[in-house]
């Protein structure tokens, strides 16, 4: 019981420590962890530009993790017709970008989690996503494309949750 209590009091410590996003939340649950899971070195924290950092957790047994990083970008997008003129209407388009670390296996009970980070999508591959109500309309930017949200999760194999999340 006194080693329980001792990992959750360093767990409530590291995510009190973490660097992170303006806004951005971070939420560890050791309930979603194999017992004794803590951070070795490092800290997970996400910036700004959505590069998660990359850590170390120990007392992790056998158990594989994964870590996740998805970020939402939008801008403001305007229809032009045949005459390219811009239709009435404008739209809020999204585009969704993800990075993956796959599955990572622990080695002595250790398991490194590497940085994962995204970038925003050019012109080109947002516009491919937007669609206007006329088949023969063209979408176009009227606006930067900008970070709307993200969520990082790192979340171990046969556990019903993340151990980490967080959203910004």
């Amino acid at each position: 019981m006194r080693k329980r209590i001792l990992t959750i009091a360093s767990v409530v410590a590291a995510v009190a420590a973490f660097p992170s996003v303006a806004g951005a939340a971070t939420t560890t649950n050791p309930a979603n962890a194999p017992n004794g899971t803590h951070f070795k070195s490092g800290t997970a924290s996400c910036s700004d530009s959505v590069t998660c950092s990359g850590f170390t957790l120990a007392g992790v047994g056998n158990t594989n993790v994964r870590a996740d990083l998805s970020a939402n970008y939008s801008a403001t997008v305007v229809c032009i017709n045949g005459g390219g003129n811009p239709s009435d209407s404008q739209h809020q388009g999204t585009f969704t970008k993800a990075a993956t670390t796959g599955t990572l296996q622990p080695k002595n009970g250790n398991v490194t989690v590497p940085p994962l980070s995204t970038t925003a999508p050019t012109e080109k591959e947002f516009l491919a996503q937007q669609t206007c109500p006329n088949p023969n309309w063209t979408p176009k930017l009227a606006g930067a494309i900008t970070l709307s949200s993200f969520t990082y999760t790192v979340q171990f194999v046969g556990f019903s949750g993340p151990y980490i999340t967080i959203t910004g």
